[in-house]
């Protein structure tokens, strides 16, 4: 170990030991939440939580379309990640892409009728399930405190641009 080395390893601010109960609890949490809403998903409508996550974002926004670039910094995804997501749906019919007028470089995902049936379908179940799992758990006190939490740590990760410098990055194009 290095002199910088040992310099860190001395400044590490280590989690207390509550601190680090409630980290695990919240991994574990969420590691069997998701896994538990995924397949539940999967079981039920065909649509993995990614393929409701892209259909979601689409049905709520105007006209049913968004721009690439756009829907990836909704979702928080890159760019690569999202390409590949929206290969699989567009083979599926859930989606389809559309050349923006203002620039043919560009493009815009637009959700297919069949997308909208999918997301319909798949989202009175969905939300049970968030609802079984999660909230018919917690009083209205804990809901808000989950809320202020959530809130307060992705105000922390700058609104979830984090990691994701390519998604977040400004950019002049005007339909990617």
């Amino acid at each position: 170990m290095n002199e910088n080395q040992a310099g860190a390893a001395t400044t590490v601010r280590w989690l207390e030991p509550h601190e680090q109960r409630a980290w695990r609890a919240y991994l574990d949490m969420n590691a069997q939440l998701s896994a538990r809403l995924n397949r539940e998903m999967q079981e039920e409508s065909g649509l993995s939580t990614a393929d409701f996550s892209v259909l979601v974002q689409l049905s709520e926004h105007v006209d049913a379309r968004m721009r690439v670039l756009e829907l990836a910094r909704a979702l928080g995804w890159e760019k690569s990640r999202l390409s590949h997501q929206l290969t699989r749906m567009q083979q599926r019919g859930l989606i389809e892409r559309s050349n923006c007028s203002e620039d043919r470089r560009g493009a815009f995902i637009v959700l297919t009728a069949g997308g909208r049936d999918a997301v319909e379908g798949a989202a009175p179940r969905h939300v049970e399930s968030v609802r079984r799992y999660l909230f018919d758990e917690l009083t209205p006190d804990q809901v808000d405190a989950l809320g202020a939490i959530a809130r307060a740590v992705t105000d922390r990760l700058g609104a979830g641009c984090a990691g994701i410098a390519d998604v977040c990055a400004d950019t002049a194009d005007p339909c990617d």
